[in-house]
């Protein structure tokens, strides 16, 4: 409504309401002398309307309004917007009743804005009054001005935080689309990466597998056939060379084992600085006189619990590295300290926080690319001409310290050396030589018909078992499950050793099998073997008293000098 006052010219009128004699004229002639645009009201109805239609002040006598129903007048007064307080002035008489008092102040109060002049009056005052109740009233239109300009600006600034909002949502929309595809792509990429190195490892198990077949197969064929010939005397050489294979056969099915973490370990607290002074010599012999070799043992160095006979496989294969870096002679230093690894430094290893005895090994040679450095533990990778590398040291070094709770980390650069680090965690207990491991592997005297429990769901292997164990001595009772085993072991029979593969089935395996074994017999000595040792099937290598574990595949000497060693416990 008041948009439209500017363009009819009625914003800054003075209404005049003075219905008795001629003061309506005389203060309109007024005000148009100064300049003011003014319009006469006839009665309380049409200053109404014209307030509607705009104006910027009213003029009113107070006579007008005696005896009048002023609702309407002062609903349009409520209904103003929040800019506008529209400005009334009123002309009184001199009556000075206190009726005419009361009125007046009820007047006011309903008005509002209002100022109230006295006859006679002055054309100066009539004149003023007016002139400052315009002035008010512009002031009005341009705070109205200024709030609709606020209101404009901020509908567009709304529109434009709508917009960006709705940009910004799309966006976030296409960037999690992205993201998802990438996981899909990284996903596809980390599969497609599996099945090439699952390709790579079984490639190269076919590869040897069938070269130590064909010589064991090979070999039995030549036996049956001198056998059938009656040259009994030419068989040693292929029983040699079968057991040669075999031999080659564990080497390999046990740094598999090792890189899957899943060999088996017996882990004993070890001084790191004993166990490398103890096979120096040997590192020499093997890298040979052109590499110059230091030993830097830090003091007091922490001990671990670690297997020690697989830890100097891994030190000694990492010495045979270092020495093929350097094929023109070069420095080999061997370096332990103690290392306490913070989050950061444990993140950047990808192994827990914690304390832990380091294992180095560097040497000055020909360095690694970072190529070449992020494939060094895939198995099979080797950068060696054909036929001079497995391409499993490596591996087998990383599975090891993996499954030893440690890490072994790369540092390397090319025509500058390479660093190898094991890194293996802090043991509390002091080492101590364990002489009944070391047994040696000769042969024992016979047994006294002590009684033996084999449970092995192999029947090749309970059978080879147990033809050992008669030829040996002993009382043999046979069982291809655990719970045919416990059922055995529940009954009176004598029981002097349980033998026990790991991996049974049944419902129950070797270790499930030899604690039952154990409520019932407390002091039953236990053998586990396995070709696959799940270490916690074993207790992680924390056995038992009178538990011992043999991995197949095992000579005979071996398993008769371990089965004597356990009855005679």
């Amino acid at each position: 409504m008041l948009r439209n006052m500017d363009r009819e010219g009625f914003s800054f009128r003075v209404v005049i309401l003075a219905p008795i004699g001629r003061d309506a004229s005389a203060s309109a002639d007024l005000l148009r002398k100064v300049g003011l645009t003014t319009h006469i009201a006839k009665d309380l109805s049409e200053l109404l309307c014209c307030l509607d239609s705009g104006a910027g002040a009213a003029f009113v006598a107070e006579e007008a309004l005696f005896n009048e129903d002023l609702t309407a007048f002062q609903d349009w007064i409520a209904r103003q917007p929040p800019w506008s307080d529209f400005p009334f002035v009123v002309l009184t008489s001199q009556l000075d009743h206190p009726r005419a008092k009361t009125w007046r102040h009820a007047l006011a109060d309903k008005l509002q804005n209002v100022s109230m002049l006295e006859r006679p009056l002055q054309v100066i005052t009539l004149t003023s009054a007016m002139q400052v109740a315009l002035r008010a009233r512009r002031r009005q239109y341009e705070v109205k001005t200024l709030i609709e300009a606020q209101e404009a600006a901020a509908e567009r600034l709304e529109a434009l935080v709508t917009a960006r909002t709705q940009e910004l949502e799309q966006a976030n929309a296409d960037l999690k689309g992205q993201m998802v595809e990438r996981e899909r792509v990284e996903a596809s990429l980390r599969q497609s990466q599996k099945m090439e190195a699952v390709g790579q490892l079984t490639g190269g198990l076919a590869h040897d597998f069938n070269n130590l077949l064909a010589g064991i197969s090979g070999s039995l064929e030549m036996t049956r056939a001198r056998l059938s010939q009656g040259r009994a005397d030419a068989v040693d050489r292929y029983i040699t060379a079968a057991q040669g294979a075999v031999k080659r056969a564990a080497a390999l099915t046990h740094r598999l084992l090792a890189f899957s973490r899943r060999q088996t370990l017996e882990p004993k607290p070890t001084n790191v600085n004993r166990l490398i002074s103890g096979m120096e010599e040997l590192v020499r012999r093997t890298v040979g006189p052109a590499i110059h070799i230091e030993v830097v043992g830090s003091g007091g160095l922490w001990p671990t619990l670690v297997d020690p006979n697989q830890l100097e496989n891994a030190l000694l294969n990492l010495c045979l590295n270092a020495r093929d870096a350097m094929p023109e002679g070069g420095r080999l230093t061997i370096e332990t300290a103690n290392r306490w690894l913070d989050e950061r430094a444990a993140r950047e290893r990808d192994i827990a926080p914690g304390q832990y005895v380091s294992l180095c090994v560097t040497d000055t040679g020909i360095g690694m690319t970072p190529d070449v450095a992020a494939h060094a533990f895939d198995p099979f990778f080797t950068t060696k001409p054909l036929g001079q590398g497995t391409g499993l040291g490596l591996s087998m070094i990383y599975g090891f310290a993996r499954q030893s709770g440690g890490q072994i980390c790369i540092y390397s650069e090319v025509g500058k050396g390479t660093t190898m680090c094991l890194y293996l965690p802090r043991h509390d207990d002091d080492p101590s030589i364990d002489d009944a491991a070391n047994l040696p592997e000769a042969s024992v005297s016979p047994g006294d018909g002590e009684a033996v429990l084999v449970i092995d769901d192999e029947p090749s292997i309970r059978m080879l078992i147990a033809d050992v164990l008669a030829d040996s001595g002993y009382s043999v009772i046979e069982a291809s499950d655990g719970p045919a085993g416990l059922r055995v072991l529940q009954s009176a029979a004598r029981i002097d050793l349980l033998i026990t593969d790991v991996g049974l089935p049944g419902g129950m395996n070797g270790r499930q099998v030899a604690d039952a074994a154990r409520e019932l017999r407390p002091e039953l000595r236990v053998l586990f073997i396995t070709g696959y040792a799940e270490n916690a099937l074993v207790g992680n290598g924390q056995l038992e008293r009178g538990m011992h574990v043999l991995a197949k595949p095992f000579v005979v000497d071996r398993l008769t000098a371990k089965i004597r060693e356990l009855i005679k416990y």
